[in-house]
């Protein structure tokens, strides 16, 4: 079959972010014609969304994808395809039937121990709660997590959240995980310190829609890269010498020569509530 096929000079499987950033590149830097197949019936990846025909709200289909980024020539490129709204990102958790920011910061800190605390206090407090792991680089999440916000934030807000998402015990997951966690010792209840962020206007799958509007670029949606009766197939484009960028499940790849990679998923359920902002 691939003998009758003319292929493309760059085939991308994989019509996400990255695969779909590499196909405008190439067109753009080589004047490449690229051909992008996909498995699933959509682009984006699991950054896709659509608007809901009663309601006129997003949906991110995969769960919620949030941009944002102190890389000024990303910012720059992105900004290209797509406009940003002014959207910030503020985490709230409800613990014990009452509502604290997220991540730690002093209003979490005072609200919870219910104290009025100066930064320079509440760093003396959470040191002590630490104990022992104070100021160490400890090798699991859950020492890590204890060092970081001391034992009692850390068991109200991380520990239990943490083994549900993970389906693992946090003493059992690497302390990189929790590395990212910001903890302030001021008011600030930004989930991220980067320089832009937002949400695109037209949603994500209009951004993704202009990143492809050349007529060098090709889309092809459910095909499976690792079916052999179609020609964009692994085994046909290797054998033809085509170039190709796999963004796809790498254990897949290798047809999980060293076993499955552990893979995290959530699963989503839609409920429809009477008031026009049920959550506030």
């Amino acid at each position: 079959m691939a003998e009758d096929v003319t292929y493309p000079d760059l085939v991308v499987v994989g019509a996400g972010l990255f695969g779909l950033t590499v196909a405008q590149q190439a067109v753009e830097k080589a004047g490449a014609r690229v051909h992008i197949i996909d498995v699933r019936d959509h682009i984006g990846g699991n950054a896709y969304s659509y608007f809901d025909e009663e309601t006129g709200a997003e949906i991110h289909k995969y769960g919620a994808h949030l941009f944002h980024t102190s890389n000024q020539r990303v910012w720059e490129y992105v900004n290209r395809f797509t406009e940003f709204t002014d959207y910030v990102h503020r985490v709230y958790a409800t613990h014990d039937g009452e509502v604290y920011p997220l991540p730690t910061n002093l209003g979490t800190i005072n609200q919870f121990f219910r104290a009025h605390y100066t930064p320079a206090e509440a760093k003396a407090l959470i040191e002590e709660q630490a104990g022992e792991l104070a100021g160490k680089d400890p090798q699991n999440l859950n020492d890590k997590g204890i060092s970081l916000i001391g034992r009692p934030l850390y068991e109200a807000f991380i520990k239990n959240y943490t083994a549900k998402q993970w389906q693992t015990d946090p003493s059992e997951l690497p302390a990189s995980i929790i590395n990212r966690l910001p903890v302030r010792f001021n008011y600030d209840n930004r989930y991220f310190k980067d320089t832009w962020e937002g949400l695109p206007k037209d949603g994500y799958t209009a951004w993704f829609e202009r990143m492809i509007d050349d007529p060098r670029i090709t889309v092809e949606l459910g095909v499976d890269f690792f079916d052999a009766s179609q020609p964009y197939n692994k085994a046909a484009l290797n054998a033809a010498g085509v170039p190709v960028v796999y963004t796809g499940p790498v254990d897949r790849y290798f047809d999980y020569a060293l076993g499955d990679l552990k893979w995290r998923t959530v699963d989503f359920k839609e409920v429809r509530y009477d008031e026009d902002d049920h959550f506030g």
